[in-house]
């Protein structure tokens, strides 16, 4: 069992399994391909997660610790048939919600600008938009977008309205198809991007999208930079249309003077949605369960899918 966390600091583990501590570095704690159960390191480059793939013959289960496998899954066509891929719902719902509401409060109350004038020594006041009685649009209706929900509740805004790839219907109301988007969008103040990054929403928020949204409104994306054209984001901030709050962009990490960094009306964080306080908690809380169902051979939770005669 290969783990980016020391075996020693994470109480419950099952006693019968040999571990290896690997949080990415150049060395292997062990022969990958004697390797049953990887668990990805977190927060490091793609090529560092992917790199023991090729070697990994006997591996049963790789368990990332994001919420997203897109991070993984290039490499998936290098193991055999059968290897379940996991996710780490669960693990990063507080905290993201957490930020996400962060980043919409600082962008409607302007606190970027409240810290610029601090810098200045300058006292600068005036009216500022509230989410209250704001619509909300949040586009990816998972554990993540529920949980960012229940953080709204609250702020006494005055609808959420709720986008996922199937239409559903959920105890605080009904989750519309991607296909009501257009529909959807120039109804919203604050659109929040919570979905996974796949071909169907790689660039989903283009010129059209953004053309529905209503002048004044906030995009919010705490999913994947890619879900989003920076070159038609960038045109809606120059002409200063919308405004946006970026936990992610594309590029990412965002390179030294891009024009994203100081585009008008935008805020952008590094990709803090899930490494805070709450992450190593939950996330050992997750090995745990999950060590303990594969050594009872009881299912595992988290299965995005299992590798086929040619890889995913």
């Amino acid at each position: 069992m290969w783990l980016p966390i020391q075996p020693e600091e994470i109480e419950g583990l099952p006693q019968s399994l040999n571990y290896r501590f690997w949080n990415g570095g150049e060395d292997f704690p062990a022969d990958p391909a004697d390797c049953v159960y990887y668990v990805v390191p977190y927060m490091k480059p793609l090529e560092v997660g992917l790199r023991p793939l090729p070697r990994l013959r006997s591996v049963e289960v790789v368990q990332t610790l994001t919420a997203g496998t897109d991070s993984i899954e290039p490499g998936l066509g290098y193991l055999r048939p059968g290897v379940r891929l996991c996710n780490a719902r669960g693990v990063h719902e507080a905290s993201t919600a957490e930020l996400t509401l962060t980043l919409v409060l600082a962008s409607l109350r302007g606190v970027p600008d409240f810290v610029r004038a601090q810098d200045k020594g300058e006292w600068r006041g005036g009216f500022r938009p509230a989410l209250a009685d704001k619509n909300v649009l949040i586009v990816g209706y998972g554990s993540i977008g529920s949980a960012i929900e229940d953080r709204l509740v609250p702020f006494e805004v005055a609808r959420v309205a709720r986008v996922a790839r199937s239409e559903r219907t959920t105890a605080r109301g009904p989750v519309h198809p991607l296909t009501e988007l257009p529909a959807l969008l120039p109804e919203a103040d604050v659109v929040i991007l919570a979905t996974p990054l796949t071909e169907a929403t790689r660039h989903l928020v283009n010129s059209d999208f953004l053309g529905r949204m209503k002048e004044g409104a906030l995009l919010v994306n705490v999913a994947r930079g890619p879900v989003v054209d920076t070159k038609a984001l960038l045109a809606e901030l120059e002409s200063g249309r919308i405004t946006a709050a970026l936990d992610v962009t594309d590029p990412e990490p965002l390179p030294p003077g891009h024009p994203l960094w100081h585009a008008p009306g935008v805020l952008v964080s590094p990709h803090v949605g899930g490494p805070s306080s709450a992450f190593l908690p939950r996330a050992k809380r997750l090995l745990v369960d999950q060590l303990n169902r594969f050594v009872n051979r009881e299912p595992l939770r988290n299965v995005i899918l299992t590798t086929g005669p040619t890889g995913a």
